[in-house]
């Protein structure tokens, strides 16, 4: 019997479910060099010390306060979702709207009900959309693509409206600019949601059905499979079921959102004033910086009149709480008026953290 030999320069076969390559390669030597000079950059600016602590705090205060709370909102929202699946209300959103939705969005009008879950709520709030059978059976599969951004688009809408109009005063109403503002993030979205859809035709096609009504042995537009038991059963069982499921995406989206987030806050924030403690939500302000670079480009852009106004639609990208917290003190100070109100609005709205959560989304 005889046996082969190896060389090092042989690659193993693989399976469709895995690559192999060598053990080190360029891409190892690029790699290395990128975290390094990235931990570098942080530890000259913040000390290495307070860039471990600042890193660590953040990540544990997005866990209990950002995370947690977002995975409760999934989970009502989930289980709202699968009750008026299990009794209709779907259905009856999907006719009556479908004559509004499809011109606008070109999806099926049982979006409507992620739009408004969203609205009131936050970006996550359209996951569950993505595993109630009650709305797939309306989906072609490129149109699931499209809800990530639907989502992100329409999420924390009711929260920035209201701080938003909460800042009127009776020398300056703001109702108009805030209502014209919510007009912008909803062209925004039509915008968004159509590119995310033009990609999903390209990888899926125009015609494929996510669930066949020849697979489920009827038709699914004229009737739906509902849960044995009574009125009172059902109902529990739907809101159970829905929470369960909000539960697993609030899991799924976990990772995505607290090591994304971190990453966008430590550039997003400078020192807490002016001084490194390590503490959460410290950092080097790097989009700041890049944002008053690219000021000759963002105000025209935007119509701001003062380049520290660059700071809301920055941070917004990272969180939209944070963002908004900032314009009493641009009010106040004149770097805004009505004008900064309606794009402040409409770019809050439309942004909504997309860095902090749309990744997270779109891996759930």
């Amino acid at each position: 019997m005889s046996f082969g030999v190896q060389s090092d320069d042989a690659i193993p076969e693989s399976n469709e479910a895995r690559e192999i390559v060598k053990a080190v390669t360029g891409e190892t030597f690029a790699a290395l060099t990128l975290v390094l000079a990235l931990f570098a950059v942080f530890s000259w600016k913040m000390g290495l010390a307070n860039t471990f602590g600042t890193m660590m705090g953040t990540a544990h205060d997005l866990l209990l306060n950002t995370v947690l709370f977002l995975m409760a909102v999934i989970i009502i929202a989930g289980a709202f979702t699968s009750l008026i699946s299990e009794f209709g209300i779907v259905s009856v959103a999907n006719r009556l709207l479908s004559p509004l939705m499809k011109p606008l969005f070109g999806l099926p009008g049982a979006t409507s009900v992620g739009v408004v879950a969203t609205y009131l709520s936050d970006n996550p709030a359209i996951m569950p959309l993505s595993a109630d059978k009650g709305f797939l059976k309306y989906f072609k599969r490129w149109q699931v693509t499209t809800l990530v951004n639907l989502g992100t688009v329409f999420g924390m809408g009711l929260i920035v409206t209201t701080f938003m109009l909460a800042q009127s005063t009776d020398a300056e109403p703001l109702g108009r600019a805030v209502l014209l503002g919510n007009v912008g993030a909803l062209l925004g979205g039509i915008v968004g949601v159509r590119l995310m859809g033009h990609f999903g035709k390209r990888k899926y096609g125009e015609a494929e059905d996510l669930i066949s009504g020849e697979e489920e042995g009827y038709d699914l537009l004229r009737y739906r499979e509902v849960r044995r038991g009574n009125v009172a059963q059902r109902a529990l069982q739907a809101l159970l079921d829905g929470g369960g499921h909000g539960v697993k995406t609030g899991l799924d989206i976990m990772p995505g959102v607290i090591i994304i987030t971190t990453m966008v806050m430590m550039l997003a924030y400078g020192p807490s004033e002016g001084i490194y403690t390590g503490g959460a939500y410290e950092g080097i302000a790097f989009f700041p910086w890049v944002g008053e670079r690219l000021s000759f480009v963002i105000e025209p852009l935007f119509g701001f009149t003062d380049p520290q106004a660059i700071a809301f639609p920055v941070t917004s990208l990272g969180s939209v709480g944070a963002a908004i917290s900032m314009v009493p003190q641009f009010l106040e100070s004149g770097v805004i008026g009505a004008k900064g109100i309606c794009v402040f609005t409409a770019i809050g709205i439309c942004n909504a953290g997309f860095l902090s959560t749309h990744v997270g989304m779109m891996d759930g």
